[in-house]
């Protein structure tokens, strides 16, 4: 309390003064480029790492750090087409390991979130020469060069091919691939969504083979829902494996471009388990493929010996109350007798050295932190890379270590978040810096930290900031149900403490996530919530019990029981920020999207003495309609954990709703499906409980597409401006 009115004093003493000058933010100028933030996109660094790449729509442009020069290395303009009257778009590009040639991926089509179809052309740097990978027309996937880039390989109609790119001779791999049955090379629609990858597929180093997965997804219940805008509407159908219901069965496979044979790694007779990662190993005859059981909370790393398919289980990790999170933290160093892993076993997730026997040597780091993102090593010098908390849980910084644990230093200075693009020889970085006032600044910097060059200030934008009524975040820390929550607070510049102000608290709450942190927030939401601040409201958002950033225990206290300590601390943080003298405690609201919707539900539910008006975009109403993957991670099955699924139902709480309630979705949401809101709206009327709703046709999770997002905030701001 007395942080927090220091804090709020010292605002409101600067911020009034220059409030008279300021322009108040209107609600177009979030939508009209205003506050656009300039970046560097699609950065990759190359062989010489004098030297990075960036794509600039038909170009992919070479840039020297050190003298600040430019070279065109290809031009899309050059190639057009019937296809392509204006060129070669670039959307996408891959070098091959002598980055000779690139694959150019262009003519690009959604499919899910991360999965795509497209066209690829292969470009010889030498001959400048463009080549179509394929005759056939976008239907691609998941194209990559062979390291060494005389192949390449793809996925069309569920199938794996490769092309030899001297010959032009296209090669099926598989055969039986099958919409909405057989998947080879490509992931389904939930391992998608969960594990994070599309590409279900890779070369080994030698590029003599092709490690795949393949997906029967057959018994996998198929989830449909309506097109609209025709006369006869059409329908979008799929395989969904909700919460205890049947999941693909995944197998792994092993293809031999020389002797054109396909070999299954074994991995066990158990068909109901999940294989979230494989990957090559130094070794082009070593596979290493991770398999966790249906509850995800034991791990097996296997290795496989690809000639014949064998395997052996190095080690494993089990959890009692909880569950292993997922990553893509595992390098094998060149000496092959030895390999890095994180891993969250003794509280926090840090990193550990094992040998190839699978036997713990050493932990590398330690400390009541997290290890947020391994980089890389740098094996010339025996040094690693990565980023962590160590500094605070809302902050991220660059560190280094040896990988014997020693001479662990902090490379980045500056307060606030970094995000680190690491050159490959690990001499140079590009240092993405923001805090909660100031947009991205891309900093060029050697290895021992030594600013080079500031490549983009965002100076114009921080100068538009300046002329408008725009309002930092202010941190403090909410002391509820035994746990220090961390939180921030954007209040008016012409804030009077004599005055009493309605509150908007913005609510995410999901497992391991965070909405309280030191980085700049861009985009609608963000410049939205300034709207709200400048129409006189405070905004507030809490990071509750089972976010992350603040280890092992924190994030997992919530396990088999999402929303109930969730909703309690939103509820007790609201009455918190209630008794503070300069909030009208009679107007408090909360919103959220997906996760955040859910808890938006719950929390008007649970402090119906405190919250007055909820928004709920998108959200899950009962666990029961969500996927198996994310649910049973943290719920387990509604088998095995019906109570935890009964008690954390927005549709089991609809009768304890009595303030504003408003529910937005659209139809056409793969993710969380309509039929949550369909089924709320439903109860509430049962209930007999007055609210507000409102449907998008056709539109997904993100609520998008054309001025839709603009349609969305506005009817939330008119919402907000009547009813709290």
């Amino acid at each position: 309390m007395k942080r927090l009115s220091l804090v709020l004093f010292i605002t409101i003493f600067c911020a009034t003064t220059l409030y008279a000058q300021r322009t108040p933010i209107e609600f177009d100028t979030i939508y009209d480029g205003t506050f656009s933030q300039n970046g560097i996109t699609n950065v990759r660094w190359m062989n010489d790492g004098k030297f990075y790449t960036e794509s600039r729509e038909y170009q992919i442009i070479r840039s020297n750090i050190v003298k600040d020069e430019e070279l065109v290395l290809f031009d899309g303009a050059q190639f057009s087409d019937g296809d392509h009257p204006n060129g070669i778009l670039v959307e996408g590009y891959q070098f091959s390991a002598d980055e000779r040639k690139i694959l150019i991926r262009t003519d690009v089509k959604s499919i899910w979130r991360r999965s795509t179809k497209e066209n690829y052309y292969v470009y010889d740097r030498e001959t400048e020469a463009l080549t179509k990978l394929t005759d056939t027309n976008g239907d691609q996937q998941n194209g990559e060069l062979s390291p060494q880039g005389d192949k390449a390989a793809f996925v069309r109609g569920n199938n794996l091919f490769w092309v030899d790119l001297t010959t032009g001779r296209e090669t099926q791999i598989t055969d039986d691939g099958e919409l909405n049955a057989i998947i080879n090379g490509a992931t389904d629609w939930v391992y998608e969504e969960e594990f994070g990858f599309a590409k279900a597929w890779s070369w080994s180093p030698d590029g003599n083979r092709i490690a795949f997965y393949r997906f029967d997804e057959t018994e996998v219940k198929q989830f449909d829902f309506r097109i609209w805008g025709d006369l006869y509407p059409g329908k979008t159908e799929y395989k969904y494996p909700k919460a205890g219901e049947d999941n693909s069965v995944v197998t792994i496979h092993v293809y031999d471009l020389e002797t054109s044979e396909t070999t299954a790694m074994d991995i066990g007779e158990e068909t109901d388990q999940y294989i979230p990662r494989i990957m090559w190993s130094n070794n082009s005859n070593l596979l290493t493929i991770r398999r966790m059981n249906r509850l995800q909370n034991r791990q097996d790393l296997l290795f496989a010996d690809v000639s014949n398919g064998e395997t052996t289980v190095i080690f494993t990790e089990e959890v009692e109350n909880g569950w292993i999170s997922v990553h893509d933290n595992l390098y094998f160093l060149k000496n092959g007798k030895q390999f890095l892993y994180t891993s969250e076993k003794d509280g926090y997730n840090h990193i550990y050295l094992y040998d190839m026997q699978g036997e713990e040597k050493s932990r590398v780091t330690s400390g009541d932190w997290e290890v947020t993102q391994f980089l890389g090593v740098d094996e010339r010098r025996h040094m690693i890379y990565f980023m962590s908390t160590e500094e605070s849980s809302l902050e991220r910084h660059l560190y280094t270590v040896r990988v014997d644990g020693k001479r662990k230093k902090q490379l980045t200075k500056a307060a606030g978040w970094h995000n680190i693009n690491m050159s490959k020889d690990f001499k140079y970085y590009i240092d993405t810096h923001s805090n909660s006032a100031f947009p991205n600044t891309f900093t060029l910097r050697d290895i021992k930290g030594k600013a080079l060059r500031v490549l983009e200030d965002n100076s114009s934008l921080k100068s538009v900031l300046g002329e408008y009524a725009y309002s930092p975040k202010e941190f403090f820390t909410v002391e509820v149900n035994g746990a220090s929550l961390n939180a921030y607070m954007i209040i008016p510049l012409d804030f009077d403490s004599t005055i009493q102000y309605p509150v908007l608290m913005y609510v995410y709450g999901g497992p391991g996530s965070q909405t309280v942190t030191s980085a700049y927030e861009s985009g609608d939401r963000a410049f939205w919530h300034q709207y709200l601040v400048n129409q006189g409201y405070i905004i507030v958002s809490v990071d509750n019990r089972g976010t992350g950033a603040k280890g092992r225990d924190f994030k997992q206290t919530t396990y088999k029981q999402l929303g109930v300590k969730e909703a309690e601390d939103q509820a007790a943080a609201a009455r918190y920020i209630a008794s503070l003298d300069y909030v009208d405690g009679s107007r408090i609201g909360i919103w959220g999207w997906s996760y955040g919707g859910f808890m938006s539900t719950l929390s008007l539910a649970e402090g119906k003495d405190v919250f007055s008006m909820a928004i709920a975009v998108a959200p899950v109403t009962s666990w029961r309609y969500y996927d198996s993957i994310y649910t049973e991670r943290y719920m387990q099955t509604p088998q095995l954990n019906p109570e935890g699924y009964d008690n954390g139902a927005p549709l089991n709480r609809a009768n304890e709703i009595e303030g504003k309630y408003f529910l937005i979705h659209g139809t056409g949401d793969d993710n969380v499906h309509y039929q949550n809101a369909v089924s709320m709206v439903d109860e509430l009327i049962d209930q007999n409980i007055q609210f507000d709703t409102f449907y998008y046709p056709n539109r997904a999770h993100s609520i998008s597409g054309g001025n839709t997002r603009q349609h969305l905030y506005t009817m939330m701001a008119n919402y907000i401006l009547k009813n709290l």
